[in-house]
């Protein structure tokens, strides 16, 4: 078992502001992780990206040259959806879209042994509409718009551009009917999306979080699947629609013919962000926050039933066996993760915040 501590940035480099005293003496950053998780890591040649909106962080979880692991953090306000595209990182925040680019081929600004150095780039301005996944297609960068229940993309002009809704929302309204929040890309087009409820009602989401989730086709309208418990973070992997059935805690696929959820692996934690690499799934879990929109779900009573509590940290699962092979447990001031992406070829990332001196002196030229 290997163990990693870390003290969070005392810095808030969306504000600049530093934390009080208070936030200073907040737990540290804890994780422990199985025995073979960390050489599982370095033999992938990446690394992790992950998000906490709850403590307003993206993580960047990686190993250095002597096989350890490694940690990065950055402060982003309320950030969560992540995409990831060749050297482009994208992070959705409370009230704007951040594009990242890896600038180390161009800067040597690593003194820790970082392989990558992401500098914010690019950011589109968009308000506070609870923005979910984000998404890289054919046509850009896609986004789950979850206050105004549908697929958005930015605008040069506006807040955001309409791309498509659920047939059975009658129009734009800020108003969170049925919790839109998660979106799978299939051949460079949004395919599939997850949704708590089918409802046209301001916030009517919440009466049915129990088993009132469903799985949209976007390119028929039509429901794929009934019956699920907060689904999130649908993937399209390997010919099959992945789907997090949250309130459940359980990672399984989709059976487009039958219209069902097949369960492969229970996690115990709420289930959210889901990301491939060969044959494992890496997925995040949270503890519940103990508020009502996590009360009485199925998670709840399969945790009692076992005698353990939830956990937050990523576990990664065998696709072929459901086996949960190796775990990343996370505690101190991080409880709920919300967005896990694999990046390729990255062993040791580091990231540029928006309000430190570093930011000044990085100037790259567009040949």
């Amino acid at each position: 078992m290997s163990e990693l501590e870390a003290q969070l940035d005392e810095v808030d480099n969306t504000t600049g502001a530093v934390a009080t005293d208070d936030a200073v003496k907040q737990p540290a950053f804890e994780l422990t992780s199985s025995r073979q998780f960390t050489s599982w890591l370095v033999e992938s040649g990446g690394s992790l990206a992950f998000t906490t909106y709850q403590a307003g962080k993206i993580l960047l979880l990686g190993t250095k040259s002597d096989g350890s692991l490694s940690i990065f953090n950055r402060n982003l306000n309320r950030c969560m959806g992540i995409a990831v595209k060749d050297s482009s990182l994208f992070v959705g925040t409370l009230t704007e879209i951040v594009r990242f680019e890896n600038a180390m081929s161009k800067n040597d600004h690593a003194t820790q042994g970082e392989d990558a150095l992401f500098v914010p780039q690019m950011c589109w301005y968009t308000g506070d509409m609870d923005i979910h996944d984000l998404a890289i297609g054919d046509d850009g960068l896609i986004f789950v718009n979850t206050l105004f229940s549908c697929l958005g993309q930015p605008s040069v002009t506006h807040s955001f551009k309409r791309l498509w809704q659920p047939s059975f929302i009658d129009r734009l309204a800020a108003e969170d009917r049925c919790h839109l929040n998660g979106v799978a890309m299939r051949n460079g087009a949004p395919a599939y999306v997850t949704a708590v409820a089918e409802t046209n009602i301001a916030d009517g989401w919440r009466d049915h979080r129990r088993d009132g989730g469903i799985v949209i086709d976007v390119q028929t309208g039509e429901i794929a699947a009934r019956g699920l418990s907060m689904p999130h973070s649908p993937r399209w992997y390997r010919d099959r629609l992945w789907v997090l059935n949250s309130g459940e805690g359980t990672l399984g696929y989709i059976d487009t013919d039958q219209g069902a959820f097949v369960p492969l692996a229970f996690c115990p934690g709420y289930l959210r962000g889901l990301t491939f690499h060969e044959n494992y799934a890496i997925v995040g879990l949270s503890e519940p926050r103990g508020s009502r929109t996590f009360a009485d779900l199925p998670l709840q009573a399969r945790l009692d039933k076992e005698a353990i509590t939830a956990r937050c940290g990523l576990y990664v699962i065998d696709l072929e066996t459901g086996d949960i092979v190796h775990w990343a447990r996370i505690s101190g001031v991080v409880k709920e993760l919300y967005d896990v992406a694999f990046m390729g070829g990255v062993r040791n990332p580091a990231m540029i915040g928006f309000h430190t001196g570093e930011i000044r002196r990085i100037i790259s030229i567009d040949q």
